[in-house]
């Protein structure tokens, strides 16, 4: 674990859950952090899915298995620099990606997701899985 500080992106989680082997690999040999807004995503994907209490279990196994980051002061001060940027740059992402970038600035982790779209932020470390 040592050394590959990673926080894992929703999309990361669902490709873990659908039995992603190349992801599980990753997970293993790292450790692991995931942002509360990510436990958001996930919740709203259980609560809307057929499979409700299955997928929560599955959250709930995350939550306990990995370190959680929450959102505070500076992570709010490091989206909003995030945001005017990208706003001057005339590349909006969807508002939860630039506060799961945040995190990932404030705690110097690289983040581990498959949307293209948080290679517009300055200073953000992107592990492809």
């Amino acid at each position: 674990m040592a050394g590959n500080r990673v926080l894992i992106d929703t999309n990361i989680i669902s490709a873990l859950f659908k039995g992603d082997v190349s992801v599980a690999n990753h997970i293993d040999k790292s450790e692991i952090y995931l942002s509360s807004i990510v436990i958001g995503e996930l919740c709203y994907g259980a609560e809307y899915s057929i499979k409700i209490e299955q997928n929560l279990a599955n959250i709930k196994e995350l939550i306990a298995a990995y370190n959680i980051l929450h959102i505070d002061d500076e992570t709010a001060l490091i989206y909003g620099k995030i945001k005017v940027d990208l706003r001057r740059k005339g590349t909006p992402i969807p508002e939860n990606d630039i506060w799961i970038a945040s995190s990932a600035i404030q705690h110097k982790l690289k983040l581990s997701t498959r949307d293209k779209h948080f290679q517009e932020i300055s200073g953000l470390k992107i592990l492809a899985w």
